[in-house]
């Protein structure tokens, strides 16, 4: 059987003002009780795996799992700040409703063409893309046969999956990603990529 390195990818735990669709973009919003909860039972989750390796977005909201997952291996987090949340400009903790009445041509602007808007002081998703990406393609190059750990956020994981199953970037929103869940993707040394396993 070909080697591959499998990737234990999560979305970070449930955050402050969940209960009013905002964008926290790049804001280091606090996870509630239930978002530590979440990565506790992560961790739990995933006790008996050999992950050999964690790497995490530097946003607290990530960073913070990430070490209390690592506790159950031993391991430590590699922060990168190339792994966090699409930079949302001007709408940086805007409710939605916020935004659609202060900006509503923007804000269907953005639905129109999700791939190549940018926010006002933003990124848009090939931005966010090319940074994400080739930290991605190291760690599966740096941990060949091995299994490791990604905690990041909603927009970036999205974009891995595509990227693994071949889709483009406009489907970023055919995905889900729940606060706390768990995505598996297993990266083949002929370059094949299979998702194992999506918004678990």
């Amino acid at each position: 059987m070909t080697p591959h390195t499998r990737m234990y990818l999560i979305r970070h735990g449930q955050v402050v003002g969940f209960d009013q669709p905002r964008y926290n973009g790049q804001a280091d919003v606090a996870l509630t009780d239930l978002g530590i909860e979440q990565y506790h039972l992560l961790k739990e989750r995933l006790v008996g795996k050999n992950i050999s390796a964690c790497y995490t977005s530097d946003l607290s909201r990530c960073s913070t799992g990430a070490a209390i997952i690592c506790q159950a291996f031993g391991i430590e987090p590699t922060v990168h700040r190339e792994l966090r949340e699409l930079d949302i400009g001007a709408w940086e903790g805007l409710a939605w409703e916020e935004i659609k009445s202060e900006w509503p041509d923007d804000w269907q602007a953005r639905f129109d063409d999700l791939v190549n808007y940018r926010v006002p002081q933003g990124e848009n998703l090939l931005d966010v893309e090319a940074r994400v990406m080739p930290v991605i393609t190291q760690v599966v190059e740096r941990h060949k046969g091995e299994e490791v750990l990604v905690v990041a956020h909603g927009g970036v994981n999205r974009i891995v999956l595509l990227n693994a199953i071949g889709a483009p970037l406009a489907g970023l929103f055919n995905i889900e990603q729940n606060y706390g869940c768990l995505n598996i993707i297993d990266y083949y040394e002929d370059g094949r990529a299979t998702v194992k396993l999506l918004n678990g």
